[in-house]
């Protein structure tokens, strides 16, 4: 099983909980072992004494089978309910943040960085899933968002809807093509989106202390100083990266459905819409970064 580059899916306690979650029981089928007539299967007590009449067993076997709702199992619905509630605490988040005042706004911007790493960790880590922290995280992800869309808005006026635009489109073409087929989590694409993730991250680590050596190379360091062919570096570097903000979701949708097959526990369902979360925000701040790229340099 193949669960891809996001440490929230990654995490032992997720696997976990699809490694051990037990067959969901049924309705209106007898478990082997057990007599619907009221007699003691293999010495075993415990069960109805007196017989069923023939109307009562026939509503037991014509009763429909309890389902993930009805026996505590996560569903795709809880997902969606969960992720859609995060990310309306991200959007309340960063409008906030875009109401208030400029200097009020960069304090919450460095609030929401700080405190939406730190919640991120938490919750990766935490045994069982805690709502309250994950809707946290959430909202302090938002103050953040919307704190650097202000000041990217400030140079680049609209890039802010463009970049939500363009993380709908991308999530939403990248759930189709899973949904159809066209693309699978397959192992030695695990092991591709490891590679690059680590490879993107070194970059990263990299251009920060550059532009902290040399602070005249402008806000975006080696992605706006240096060309190729005429062409900013942080072009080739932020389609990339949204490259494997794709992929990620992949394997954010297959450890979903490998969870819904399992019949993981329902809290768990706040952990992958947690997940999701994670990767869909940083979808957009790529998305945001790169078109500021683009408009630094018409």
């Amino acid at each position: 099983m193949a669960f891809g580059g996001n440490p929230v899916f990654r995490g032992k306690n997720y696997r976990g909980a699809i490694a051990t979650a037990a067959p969901a029981p049924t309705q209106g089928h007898s478990p082997y072992g057990h007599s619907p007539y009221g007699q003691d299967t293999y010495g075993q007590a415990g069960y109805p004494q007196q017989p069923m009449t023939p109307e009562q067993l026939d509503k037991l076997y014509r009763a429909p089978s309890a389902g993930p709702a009805q026996t505590g199992r996560m569903t795709y619905d809880d997902v969606i309910v969960r992720t859609l509630a995060c990310l309306g605490f991200v959007v309340v988040g960063a409008a906030v943040t875009l109401a208030v005042p400029a200097n009020a706004a960069l304090g919450l911007m460095v609030l929401g960085a700080i405190g939406g790493f730190v919640l991120a960790l938490v919750n990766s880590f935490k045994r069982e899933p805690v709502a309250g922290l994950i809707l946290a995280y959430a909202g302090l992800e938002g103050l953040f968002l919307g704190g650097i869309t202000r000041v990217i808005d400030a140079f680049a006026p609209g890039v802010g809807l463009q970049a939500v635009i363009g993380t709908i489109v991308v999530a939403g073409v990248t759930l189709a093509l899973y949904k159809s087929g066209k693309v699978r989590a397959t192992p030695r694409l695990a092991k591709f989106l490891l590679i690059a993730l680590v490879s993107y991250l070194a970059f990263s680590l990299v251009n920060v202390v550059i532009m902290l050596v040399n602070p005249g190379l402008g806000a975006w360091g080696l992605r706006s100083s240096v060309h190729i062919f005429g062409i900013p570096l942080g072009v080739f570097v932020g389609l990339f990266a949204i490259v494997l903000a794709a992929i990620s979701l992949i394997f954010d949708f297959n450890s979903i459905e490998q969870g819904v097959r399992a019949g993981a526990p329902r809290r768990f369902a706040w952990t992958a819409a947690f997940g999701l979360t994670v990767t869909l925000v940083w979808l957009y701040t790529e998305l945001l970064r790169l078109l500021a790229i683009l408009n630094s340099n018409d």
